[in-house]
């Protein structure tokens, strides 16, 4: 590719660590301010928590999960303290939460946009269901604020409520009514309800009626106790852990398609983000093969191949299989996305990464898996 072949990252995030200190806490009704996250001072510098013992991370640290950044751990996270992340956080500047200054980010690694996944799992991790509910409501209100500041380079997607239908419903007509965010987060966790279960669909309806595309994140299986094991130990079941983290998304991609969402609402998009994609292939002609010899009976009018075509989408970062299966997958249903800020993304190389591994591929297919399946999706400008 081009030097200036534009390209937009269809998974990037805002985690709450680096979100403005007093975000909840001022903007929370009465009854709920003394049950929000906010931030105090820990060991190792300031913490976010909340005051039933919920605890989200060093203010401005690595990942999703606040971690200490430590030199030579984890090579992509060498990469990110290089262009001074991690330092620029411990000094109180949020470049991830400034928009200018993530503007700046963005140049540096040749990305024109973003599309921004939340804080859903925080929420959840907050072990209140109320409160989380309007923790949810705060930040999809900052984060359309944030994304106004540069509607052409940033997509913002609203965090939605999982376990209680009343307020998701409200907070979907909200967002909608609102504008500016451009999809729905709901949660994928592994111990939720089943996504074909009744009481989901109230929300697959108002999704539909608000035009508004679903995204589910990958978010990984059960978390072993890792501190309870020996070192050795711990350290292979957290590599199975991170290593089989996306393959978690078949589930959630079977469950949509037989179970009939996509099928009820034709013009309905999902979205399965940083799932990378390198095994869909095999799931769905596994699904079609099984729906063809014994699974005829459920709501489906075609092949559960023919759903992906033509309501699902995909997002990777890294993937060389995936790419060399682009025929099955469809060049129309893969966006990359370079999963910044978090250790495992691969910016600031994210040019690296595309040249690398999409040289075999036409331009105008490129184009499509880095730029255009995006814009189209999430209404950016389309540059030429």
């Amino acid at each position: 590719m081009g030097a200036t072949d534009p390209i937009i990252s269809a998974d990037c995030h805002i985690d709450l660590i680096w979100l403005p200190p007093k975000l909840f806490t001022e903007n929370a009704t009465r009854s709920l301010k003394g049950r929000m996250p906010y931030v105090t001072d820990g060991p190792d510098g300031p913490v976010w928590v909340a005051r039933n013992g919920a605890f989200f991370g060093l203010q401005n640290g690595m990942g999703s999960a606040g971690r200490n950044y430590v030199p030579g751990e984890i090579y992509r996270s060498d990469r990110m303290a290089a262009q001074g992340l991690y330092d620029d956080g411990k000094n109180g500047i949020r470049r991830l939460t400034n928009p200018q200054l993530r503007i700046k980010d963005q140049d540096l690694d040749g990305v024109c946009g973003e599309v921004l996944y939340g804080i859903l799992g925080a929420a959840e991790r907050l072990g209140d269901p109320e409160a989380a509910i309007e923790m949810m409501r705060i930040y999809n209100e900052w984060l359309a604020n944030f994304c106004s500041e540069y509607p052409d380079r940033f997509a913002g997607i609203a965090s939605i409520p999982g376990n209680n239908m009343v307020s998701a419903l409200e907070e979907i007509e909200r967002v909608a009514r609102r504008g500016v965010v451009k999809g729905l987060e709901v949660p994928s966790t592994t111990d939720a309800k089943p996504l074909y279960h009744e009481d989901w669909t109230p929300l697959w309806s108002a999704a539909a009626d608000a035009k508004l595309p679903i995204h589910f994140h990958t978010v990984g299986g059960p978390k072993p106790d890792f501190e309870s094991m020996e070192p050795l130990e711990s350290r292979r079941a957290f590599a199975v852990f991170i290593t089989g983290f996306q393959l978690n998304m078949a589930q959630k991609l079977m469950e949509v398609i037989y179970g009939g969402l996509l099928e009820a609402h034709p013009e309905l998009i999902v979205v399965i983000g940083e799932s990378g994609i390198g095994w869909i292939p095999y799931l769905l002609e596994h699904m079609d093969l099984e729906w063809e010899d014994q699974f005829k009976d459920l709501t489906l009018t075609m092949k559960p191949s023919e759903y992906w075509r033509r309501q699902c989408r995909a997002t990777y970062q890294s993937d060389p299989v995936g790419i060399r299966l682009l025929d099955l997958l469809g060049e129309d249903n893969v966006m990359w996305g370079s999963d910044f800020p978090h250790p495992d993304g691969v910016w600031p190389d994210s040019q690296d990464f595309i040249n690398r591994e999409l040289r075999t591929l036409s331009k105008d297919t490129r184009r499509k898996i880095t730029h255009d399946n995006a814009a189209s999706l999430y209404g950016f400008p389309l540059v030429a």
